[in-house]
């Protein structure tokens, strides 16, 4: 699960297979799709079909991230479609248990998600069930924003709640993450990377890849 797993949302969909492979070839961990309906987030992107579509792609894990409302109602049609890796929200899932169980009886790695503003201490209970927590330093819905870096804190604090607790899981961090501080980010804790529009965006994706794959090389 450690790496970095390229945000297809900032990725040029008419290209889309193109760039798939290209990142393929870089030894990145997976690929990140960013799910989002309108509702829960002010921006919609894609749904199952073109995570199948993905899936038929490329092998590697699909890390998929629902920022959608009744996410419950719809990780079956994910776990179809190839997801492999799925994480919700904290702030809309009120039986967060019963999803999280959902995606983990499906075989499936299950992640919850914390918003800027919300604050570790909600996982207490939830964390000995999960296989990773995703850190959202942006406030999710559109790629290419600047990271907030206050976010960063919640890290530490996360590290020492897995100790406490005896939890396996994994973090994973998703906003602003680019060359300027993913070697912070990774000295702080961080197991996972989410980097959109500073992998595809970058105007060499390739080298972009390999140097970020270098900073957080142990």
């Amino acid at each position: 699960m450690r790496g970095i797993y390229p945000s297809v949302l900032s990725a040029d969909f008419s290209e889309l297979k193109k760039q798939i492979i290209i990142v393929e070839t870089e030894n990145v961990a997976g690929i990140h799709c960013d799910i989002m309906d309108g509702h829960f987030v002010p921006n919609i992107s894609f749904g199952p079909m073109i995570v199948e579509t993905i899936n038929h792609i490329t092998d590697l894990p699909l890390d998929v991230h629902l920022m959608i409302e009744n996410s419950q109602k719809y990780i079956p049609d994910f776990v179809k479609a190839g997801a492999d890796l799925i994480s919700v929200h904290y702030e809309n899932n009120m039986h967060l248990n019963r999803v999280v169980n959902l995606i983990k009886d499906s075989g499936k790695k299950a992640g919850v998600v914390l918003n800027p503003s919300t604050p570790v201490a909600c996982l207490t209970e939830i964390i000995p069930y999960l296989d990773y927590v995703l850190i959202m330093s942006v406030n999710p819905g559109f790629g290419g924003q600047r990271v907030i870096r206050g976010c960063f804190s919640k890290i530490s604090q996360l590290q020492r709640m897995i100790a406490e607790t005896g939890s396996t899981c994994k973090i994973e961090i998703d906003g602003g993450v680019d060359l300027s501080n993913i070697k912070e980010l990774k000295d702080l804790g961080v197991d996972m990377y989410v980097a959109g529009a500073s992998i595809f965006k970058s105007g060499n994706i390739i080298d972009t890849i390999k140097h970020m794959n270098e900073l957080i090389r142990d």
